[in-house]
């Protein structure tokens, strides 16, 4: 069993356990399993320093036993979250399998994250599983997770990945590792799910009520809290995947246990960006039918949303018709929340500050013409932020020139100027994403040789994806055409 952390002196541990203290219907007790040799390979300084934590004593080569497990900070109660979850449409009973929540880090200025940690070994919910994570997949959720963060995308954030010394066996054996996640909370659709399914009303009432405590508090006094709590989290994620949308992102497994109730992104497993425009990208191995593709995002955002409803219906109104007719208006207004904010992104993203009847028009052409060319998604709107002219983006296309010329007219035609135009364009484009293939190449010499500088160089570029200032074609550029058919995995 793992012991206290002997160094805990100034690391700046600042620990409460309010979901331990929730009743057991939603946690068991879990102890990380002991590693042979826990070895600390990369640590986040800057996000250490938010959480009130001193990075000085978390790198020392002893508080690698912290990070892989063997050791627990001072004022932890490890627990595994019970949840269920929607998994490509068909119900399951989950929970933690392979993560254990160490409790809740309290920083400087009183905000509260789960920290926890993700492949310690066996949990009550580990379902035959050995609750053990490779190196690889631990470094890519570092990587992609502090890049959504870099891009202002809410996420959970990644502090530490920490070697076993021991190996996981998966379809190849796998160098073992040990990721520490930082998460605004980690309550889930499916968290409520769980309740709706094996606890009772009032379950339900304190899950919702420590729900609208840790995320929403304005509502506690709203006239109807829990309906209010249903309509906050459709617009969190209204706003998430609008996001998703704007910068090209695939989740690649939206099941309903990954969908974060507090509206950040979370569990990136299958997950990627999108070089060539095509709405039907789809990167995961496993889901063959496209049910994850790009363009079903905010549709599978709002089935998910359904079922948190569903789970809800008890707590909306005593009368169940009313309390079904209360969900569906809200659901119902999903789409025009993100619709609206994905045309109000669109526009950014064109320089244009006020709105047109055109617009949809303007962009639905854009969208097209990248398709139909498979253009590369994030270097179009990249090369229009930097004032190309068409026939440098696409010599001999007649077809953008002209919508070029009326894009060039649509700026105009507003009060903002084109200086003002550009820079809002450049704010809101990223210049660097995770491309596909520059992760795979820094996740093959971290996790094939422990040669950790790839990444870090990756890490670098990425934390300032929006700095116009310089032209860096090693990061900026798309794989060769047909270089490769990229498929990303579980990792479970």
């Amino acid at each position: 069993m793992p012991t206290p952390f002997t160094s805990a002196a100034g690391a700046g541990w600042s620990l409460e356990n309010t979901y331990a203290a929730l009743p057991p219907l939603f946690h068991k007790p879990a102890q990380p399993g002991a590693v042979r040799e826990p070895r600390l390979v990369i640590f986040n300084r800057p996000l250490a320093a938010a959480l009130g934590l001193n990075a000085e004593i978390l790198i020392q080569a002893e508080s690698a036993a912290l990070f892989a497990g063997n050791v627990l900070p001072e004022g932890s109660e490890p627990i595994a979250q019970a949840y269920a979850g929607h998994q490509f449409g068909h119900f399951t009973t989950l929970g933690d399998g392979r993560a254990i929540l160490l409790g809740e880090q309290i920083t400087p200025d009183g905000r509260r994250f789960d920290l926890q940690l993700k492949g310690p070994g066996l949990t009550a919910f580990s379902r035959g599983g050995d609750g053990r994570a490779g190196l690889g997949p631990m470094l890519r959720e570092y990587i992609i997770s502090e890049a959504m963060h870099a891009l202002r995308i809410p996420t959970t954030r990644s502090l530490a990945v920490a070697l076993t010394g021991e190996t996981v066996l998966r379809q190849q054996p796998l160098e073992g590792a040990v990721l520490t996640r930082v998460a605004a909370s980690h309550l889930r659709v499916g968290t409520f799910e769980w309740c709706a399914a094996r606890g009772e009303k009032a379950d339900l009432k304190t899950l919702a009520d420590y729900t609208i405590a840790r995320h929403f508090p304005d509502l506690a006094k709203a006239e109807n809290p829990h309906l209010s709590l249903l309509e906050a989290v459709i617009a969190r994620q209204a706003t998430l995947i609008t996001q998703w949308q704007l910068v090209g992102f695939i989740h690649g497994v939206m099941n309903t246990d990954n969908i974060s109730i507090g509206g950040a992104t979370i569990d990136y497993g299958p997950c990627a960006f999108m070089n060539e425009y095509d709405p039907a990208t789809v990167f995961s191995s496993i889901d063959h039918h496209g049910r994850y593709a790009y363009a079903n995002q905010p549709h599978i955002a709002q089935w998910n949303l359904a079922r948190l409803a569903e789970a809800l219906l008890p707590l909306l109104h005593g009368d169940e018709t009313q309390a079904l007719n209360l969900a569906n208006e809200a659901i119902h207004r999903f789409a025009g929340q993100y619709e609206t904010q994905l045309m109000e992104g669109m526009r950014r993203k064109l320089g244009v500050f006020n709105a047109e009847p055109g617009d949809a028009a303007l962009i639905q052409d854009l969208l097209g013409w990248m398709h139909q060319q498979q253009a590369d998604f994030t270097n179009t709107f990249r090369q229009l932020s930097l004032g190309l002219s068409a026939s440098t983006m696409a010599p001999g296309n007649p077809a953008f020139a002209s919508w070029h010329e009326a894009w060039s007219a649509r700026r105009t035609r507003q009060v903002e100027t084109l200086t003002e135009s550009t820079s809002l364009m450049q704010s809101t484009n990223p210049a660097f994403i995770p491309r596909n293939h520059l992760v795979e190449e820094a996740l093959s010499a971290a996790a094939g040789r422990h040669d950790f500088s790839v990444m870090e160089q990756l890490l670098a570029v990425l934390a300032a994806p929006y700095d116009y200032s310089q032209e860096n074609p090693d990061y900026q550029n798309p794989p060769a055409p047909g270089s490769c058919d990229y498929q990303t995995f579980c990792g479970t």
